[in-house]
């Protein structure tokens, strides 16, 4: 049994881990309320864009008209990561990480190459430590100070990338936020644009309002559309650092949880064995005085 003098360090070291996870579980919280409350009032920003993009999908060209509808045969792929900066958060990052690695393997498998932007310190050290290939790394700003600005920076990269012939295909690779203990890793297709029919594919009743548009459909089409692939960078960057606190609020809630039972067992420990060291020097004391008598 460890002595007294080693028990009281091993109590007041836990002690003290315990106040800094407690106080990182506050921190993480206070933030998790804030970038929450933004990624839900940026969510209707979202939807009306789509919505003004799905009246407009109807009058302008076919796919082939539209660069950023245009689909091609696949050979490069490029996905854009979106860790996170720091640690003590969890399985939030591996989480992440893990399906990315069986996407990237497969696609490796049919033949394809892959190219990554990187958002987020820690996506990054794991894809240059596996010896992938990586585009850009985005380190000015920060993803908890990251603003619509950075995603339009990112946006542009990426169609740029797209429309250069760089890459055939593009994908986001984020965590989705679903509650406060649930975050699932998603891999959201980015470009070319499916999710929205063009041209002749469009729906045409879901829209009956005409209107007057200048100049034509195709040219504010095509202008709309890199606001629109912003705004889902920008989403994915407000999930991701949302299901980041949410992630880290429950570790540090788990440790210092876990600190706290610690600290109970030792402190028994260290009362039993306070309490043997009593005994035994009553009984020295009672056994000198007999043999004195």
């Amino acid at each position: 049994m460890a002595n007294l003098k080693e028990l009281r360090g091993r109590i007041k070291s836990v002690g003290s881990i315990a106040q800094i996870t407690k106080a990182m579980e506050m921190v993480a919280s206070m933030k998790l309320r804030k970038v929450q409350a933004k990624a839900q009032a940026f969510r209707p920003y979202v939807d009306e864009i789509r919505h003004m993009i799905g009246a407009l999908a109807a009058k302008v060209g076919n796919e082939g008209e539209v660069p950023l509808f245009a689909q091609r045969e696949v050979k490069t792929v490029g996905i854009l990561v979106i860790a996170s900066d720091r640690g003590l958060c969890g399985s939030y990052n591996s989480n992440l990480l893990f399906a990315l690695k069986k996407v990237a393997d497969q696609l490796i498998a049919d033949g394809k190459k892959v190219v990554f932007w990187c958002y987020g310190r820690k996506g990054y050290a794991w894809l240059t430590r596996r010896g992938f290939e990586v585009e850009r790394f985005f380190v000015e700003p920060p993803l908890d100070k990251a603003d619509f600005g950075a995603a339009k920076m990112v946006g542009q990269e990426l169609v740029d990338a797209f429309t250069g012939g760089k890459v055939d295909e593009v994908r986001i690779f984020h965590t989705r936020f679903q509650s406060m203990i649930k975050f699932v890793p998603t891999g959201a297709p980015f470009l070319p644009i499916r999710s929205i029919a063009v041209g002749e594919q469009a729906a045409t009743k879901a829209f009956e309002l005409d209107f007057l548009l200048e100049p034509d459909a195709t040219t504010v089409f095509n202008r709309l559309l890199p606001r629109y692939l912003e705004t889902v960078v920008f989403d994915a960057m407000l999930q991701s650092l949302t299901s980041e606190h949410a992630s880290r609020r429950m570790a540090m809630k788990g440790a210092t949880d876990a600190a706290v039972r610690m600290n109970k067992g030792l402190k028994k420990v260290y009362n039993r064995a306070r309490q043997e060291n009593i005994t035994k020097e009553l009984l020295d004391i009672v056994g000198g005085a007999s043999a004195v008598s």
